[in-house]
């Protein structure tokens, strides 16, 4: 199985976080420590390195001592502009590792075994690409992806004006990696105050969640 030593780690942190009246959603805090320190001590032990995807000012990240990469597509994207990013600064940093895993930067309970069983349901499947489902609902930004694949997605981004995730993975084919949605849905995610504090409420009645 390709193991963590083969996988990048991806934060997407380059929304606009319009419900949430603007600003970072990885810096809410929940539980006493923001989202994003959540993600990292999550992610970071299942992968070689990490990488956060922002636009505009990188110091606000700073704290975290990892690379931060713009968009290379203008005009905010959506996602996939996050996800060439990281798949360039793969191939320009790392080009010993073979896949990113991407997850987005407003989710505080993500599995502490994400990039293995994505791995597993990708190769199980045959399929080149993975991403999560909880319950009935797939996660298409938590997912692994081919570096191999990035000049593909430039082109789809680029010259064809693709925005939705899932009309390219389709391309090339997806496999699903499924977790339960209770008793915490490990993908809930903030994208407004309310969620913030359900999440705190989540963070406090299920402390290792």
């Amino acid at each position: 199985m390709t193991t963590s030593d083969q996988t990048l780690g991806l934060i997407l942190a380059g929304g606009l976080a319009r419900r949430m009246g603007g600003g970072d959603k990885p810096l809410t805090r929940i539980g006493g420590s923001t989202i994003l320190e959540r993600v990292l001590g999550r992610l970071r032990p299942q992968c070689r390195a990490m990488v956060i995807n922002a636009n505009g000012d990188p110091a606000r990240f700073a704290s975290t001592g990892l690379p931060v990469v713009a968009d290379s597509v203008p005009d905010f994207a959506g996602p996939l502009a996050g996800i060439l990013a990281g798949l360039d600064w793969a191939a320009s940093h790392a080009p010993d590792v073979d896949y990113l895993a991407s997850v987005p930067g407003d989710c505080p309970f993500l599995p502490r075994d994400l990039v293995a069983r994505l791995h597993r349901a990708r190769q199980e499947s045959g399929q080149p690409l993975a991403c999560a489902r909880s319950g009935e609902w797939r996660h298409p930004v938590v997912a692994l992806w081919p570096v191999g694949l990035r000049e593909d997605l430039r082109r789809a981004l680029t010259e064809e004006g693709l925005r939705k995730i899932e009309i390219w993975t389709a391309r090339h084919g997806v496999a699903l990696a499924d977790w339960p949605p209770t008793p915490v849905d490990p993908f809930f995610n903030v994208n407004t105050p309310e969620d913030a504090a359900a999440a705190d409420r989540i963070a406090a009645q299920h402390p290792d969640a």
